[in-house]
């Protein structure tokens, strides 16, 4: 095989390209370190030295931590966010990777094209947007599905945002808004497990159910992962849901329902800015700690 080689005569072409493309990945990496630098690694450590610092300046350990712990909200934030942890985690695995097999299944059609397109529409608006829009969908007395409401027993926007039923409405808000774009992503890693494996199950007589459970799933065990991954670091910071819902009810609805509304009143309706940074630091300990369980029993970074 003959090598073209540079106007230089010294370095042969396909080289000198292989490093341009080196350079460009280089400079696309380094913006990146830069931006996690200025806002991801900074301010955590910002975050940190607050927790366990008091107003002056002078270490406390960790003081913060018990005093926020020990506050009468804390707790009940606590069993909040992980009750609505587990509605979403849960509904998230099973109607996101249950819809994509189903998409999967309609090929390439117009059916499923605009369904991809019709399931991500959701994700194009921002979290406030869509809470305003849930807001006027729960209110009977505006809602185009009131009389719906009123089948399952809601004549009033109070009855509607009971505290009880607050862990399945943010759920449901978060469900509408973040899974269309899942189901898109758990949709391309279907169409990236090899034509060959499906043939064999097809030959070995596998049924579309059976395909789905031993063959399509366990090859996107990666990808569900990293759904729950980032799934769990987002709805454990719960915030935008409880407080436009608590301005809207006049607080039948909690400002202190989740950690991160507990951590804003901390900050700004109590000026105990070293308090509301140790229960972020602890919110960023338990996200990390989930994922590195995850991905240690996921094999995650296995080749496979």
């Amino acid at each position: 095989m003959t090598l073209s080689y540079s106007s230089s005569g010294s370095v042969p072409a396909r080289t000198s390209g292989a490093r341009r493309q080196s350079r460009a990945g280089l400079a696309f990496v380094a913006a990146y370190v830069i931006l996690l630098i200025a806002f991801g690694i900074l301010p955590t450590g910002y975050a940190v030295y607050f927790a366990f610092t008091d107003a002056g300046g002078t270490f406390t350990g960790f003081g913060n931590f018990i005093t926020t712990a020990q506050d009468f909200r804390f707790m009940d934030a606590v069993g909040h966010v992980a009750l609505y942890l587990l509605f979403w985690l849960v509904s998230l695995v099973v109607f996101v990777v249950s819809l994509a097999l189903l998409l999967h299944r309609l090929a390439s059609g117009t059916i499923s094209k605009s369904l991809r397109f019709f399931f991500y529409i959701p994700g194009a608006l921002a979290g406030a947007a869509s809470v305003l829009v849930w807001l006027f969908m729960l209110d009977p007395a505006v809602s185009p599905v009131s009389s719906l409401l009123g089948m399952l027993g809601f004549h009033t926007f109070g009855e509607v945002i009971a505290p009880g039923n607050l862990p399945l409405l943010f759920t449901v808000i978060a469900f509408w808004t973040g899974a269309g774009g899942w189901i898109v992503v758990i949709y391309g890693a279907l169409n990236n497990i090899p034509g060959d494996v499906m043939e064999a199950a097809r030959i070995d007589g596998a049924g579309a159910w059976q395909t789905a459970w031993h063959v399509q799933i366990p090859m996107l065990r990666k990808w569900i992962v990293y759904m729950v991954i980032l799934a769990f670091a987002g709805g454990a910071q719960l915030f935008v849901e409880p407080q436009l819902l608590s301005l809207a009810s006049v607080g039948v609805a909690g400002r202190d329902y989740s950690l991160n509304q507990l951590t804003y009143d901390f900050a700004f309706q109590m000026n105990n800015v070293n308090g509301a940074a140790a229960v972020s630091v602890e919110l960023l300990v338990v996200s990390v700690s989930v994922a590195a369980v995850f991905v240690a029993r996921s094999g995650f970074f296995d080749a496979d």
